[in-house]
C-alpha cells in the first residue's frame, strides 16, 4: 500500500513517506529501535538548549503492565487501535527548571518528537501521535511530576493490515492524504496576506 504524500512541491523521501496508521502488527520494537528514537529526539533543538522534552515509554513484550498503564489513559477510541502497537508513550514537557520557567517547552518537546518521527520512518517504523487521552490521569498513573505537563500520546510499531481495524478505522487507513494548501497557512509579510 503505497501510502506517499502527493507533496505539490519537493521534500525529502523520509518525509513524504511519513504517515499516521492505526493498523500496527505484532511485530515487536526492539530494544535497539527504542534508543534509536530516544537518540533522534535527544539532538532536537530546543529554545536556549532547555532540552524540555521527557518520555514515559512501554514496550509491550517486555513490560506489559506498564503498556497496559499508558494504554488505560488513552480514550476509547485511541484504546481499540492503539492496544496493537508494540511501543507506547507520553510525551512530558518540562514548563519550569531550577532557573526560570520555559515558555517553549510544548514546542520544544514537538520538535524532539517531529526528528523522533523522521528517524522511526528511516528504520521502517510508524508513528501516531494522539492528543486523544486524559492529562490528568496520565499525570497519575504514570507518576508525572509537578511543572511537568502531559503534551501527546504516542504509538509506534510495524505496520499492520488495515483488516484488523473495525470498519470505520479500515476505510480511514486506506484513504487519500490531503492537507490544506500553503496558502491557507503561509502568509508574507503578515497574517492572512495572500501570496
Amino acid at each position: 500500500m503505497d501510502r506517499t504524500a502527493p507533496a505539490e512541491h519537493p521534500i525529502a523521501d523520509v518525509l513524504a513517506a511519513r504517515w499516521s496508521p492505526r493498523a500496527f502488527s505484532d511485530a515487536p520494537v526492539t530494544r535497539d529501535e527504542l534508543h534509536s528514537l530516544l537518540e533522534a529526539a535527544r539532538w532536537a533543538p530546543s529554545s536556549g538548549n532547555s532540552q524540555p522534552w521527557r518520555f514515559v515509554y512501554a514496550l509491550r513484550d517486555e513490560d506489559p503492565e506498564a503498556h497496559a498503564r499508558i494504554l488505560g489513559v488513552l480514550d476509547e477510541y485511541n484504546q481499540v487501535w492503539a492496544k496493537d502497537a508494540s511501543l507506547l508513550m507520553i510525551s512530558v514537557a518540562q514548563l519550569r527548571n531550577e532557573k526560570r520557567e520555559l515558555r517553549h517547552a510544548e514546542h520544544d518537546v514537538g520538535l524532539a518528537v517531529g526528528t523522533m518521527l523522521v528517524q522511526a520512518t528511516t528504520l521502517g517504523l510508524h508513528v501516531h501521535q494522539m492528543g486523544g487521552y486524559d492529562a490528568d490521569a496520565a499525570r497519575e498513573a504514570l507518576a508525572i511530576p509537578e511543572h511537568h505537563a502531559p503534551v501527546a500520546a504516542i504509538a509506534v510499531g510495524r505496520l499492520g493490515s488495515p483488516s484488523l481495524l473495525p470498519e470505520k478505522l479500515a476505510a480511514r487507513e486506506v484513504a487519500e492524504r490531503v492537507r490544506v494548501p500553503q496558502a491557507q497557512f503561509a502568509y508574507p509579510g503578515r497574517f492572512g496576506a495572500p501570496d
